[in-house]
């Protein structure tokens, strides 16, 4: 079951559901750019229409989209770029709409859909305020009502995916920042993740769980491994680890051979040794979302072993247009929550006790 495809050819179209996510991808960017860009020439005076007509138009624009996509919005509501993604377009389509309706010299059909316009996104707004109902807060963002908080170590397996809070979820201000991927190894439990200052790790479960400030939630593989599977898991993630190292020793080696090469005194030297260090964590990636092919942000490291490993999950980092570009589409935590090869582990409703919410200050 093990893939051994370069990171490069991830983005390749596997399934119907892939070719489906890059053309609504595709579809949904365009349309925003052409709704943005029209939006602008209305604040700039420049639409050709008469007030109202104008208001009604790119109201009725913004309307049409958010109702396409608001299944999507609503399943996932824990992504904070998905909650702007709709209250934004919601805010301004109100307020246009009852512009629209105070335009002294607009005709009544022009009012009539002002007023069906409105109607529908005070409809847009009725179901995002009781989708709220469905989550609850956890950290510095929400996750589903229900979920199990900080599980046991003895409820994960190997595949599982471990959510966890910390200083990036409150830059974000999302529910979780960082993931780690569990390894079923001999003599226990291990995570594979990659850190800002030590790259791509492969500790024991007891370890990781330990390092969290706050909470971590987990995610379970919709479909369970079998032992081959299991095995090229930990195969997998050895070997990552392994070019991971092979891979900051020959960074840093090469850093050090150019300070050498540099016709400057010892001091300067010893100022450009100390002044760059490789970790094997990928900076680039954090803003881009790529995949790069032997260093990894947390979330690439996990997306990679899983494909390495042949697990398919939904297509990530691949850009704004979805065809792997990795242009302004860093890859976040949160947006497992909403890949349908995993499911989130709930708590036992029997022992309501288990689950010990986590309250940010």
């Amino acid at each position: 079951m093990t893939d051994n495809k370069s990171p490069s050819e991830s983005f390749s179209v596997r399934t119907a559901a892939d070719a489906y996510f890059i053309f609504h991808k595709a579809a949904t960017t365009i349309a925003y750019v052409c709704m943005i860009a029209l939006t602008i020439r209305f604040f700039r005076g420049k639409l050709d229409l008469p007030f109202s007509a104008a208001c009604v138009v790119v109201s009725g624009a913004w309307c049409v989209i958010a109702r396409v996509k608001m299944a999507q919005f609503l399943q996932s509501y824990f992504d904070v770029f998905s909650r702007v993604e709709l209250i934004v377009p919601t805010g301004l389509g109100i307020l246009l709409s009852v512009a629209a309706l105070l335009g002294r010299h607009a005709v009544w059909p022009v009012h009539a859909l002002a007023v069906f316009e409105l109607l529908c996104w005070i409809g847009i707004l009725v179901h995002y305020i009781k989708n709220k109902k469905k989550f609850e807060k956890q950290g510095y963002g929400p996750v589903p009502v229900g979920c199990w908080v900080s599980p046991p170590v003895d409820q994960m397996s190997a595949g599982d995916l471990i959510l966890t809070n910390g200083a990036v979820a409150r830059r974000l201000h999302e529910s979780v920042g960082h993931t780690a991927t569990v390894i079923c190894k001999e003599d226990g439990l291990y995570a594979i993740s990659s850190h800002m200052d030590r790259g791509c790790t492969l500790e024991p479960i007891a370890d990781v769980v330990g390092e969290v400030i706050g909470h971590y939630i987990v995610l379970k593989l919709t479909q369970q491994l079998n032992e081959e599977q299991t095995k090229a898991l930990l195969t997998n993630a050895c070997e990552m680890v392994q070019e991971n190292k092979a891979w900051v020793e020959a960074r840093n080696q090469a850093w050090q051979r150019w300070v050498e090469s540099l016709q400057l005194s010892d001091r300067w030297k010893e100022k450009l040794r100390k002044a760059y260090r490789c970790t094997g964590y990928d900076w680039f990636g954090v803003l881009m979302g790529r995949i790069a092919k032997h260093n990894w942000t947390c979330i690439g490291a996990s997306v990679e072993v899983y494909r390495r490993t042949g697990i398919h999950t939904n297509p990530y980092g691949t850009g704004l247009l979805g065809f792997g570009t990795t242009l302004f589409d860093p890859i976040m935590p949160v947006r497992f929550l909403n890949d349908p090869a995993l499911r989130l582990l709930m708590k036992n409703s029997e022992k309501p006790e288990q689950i010990q919410l986590f309250n940010a200050d």
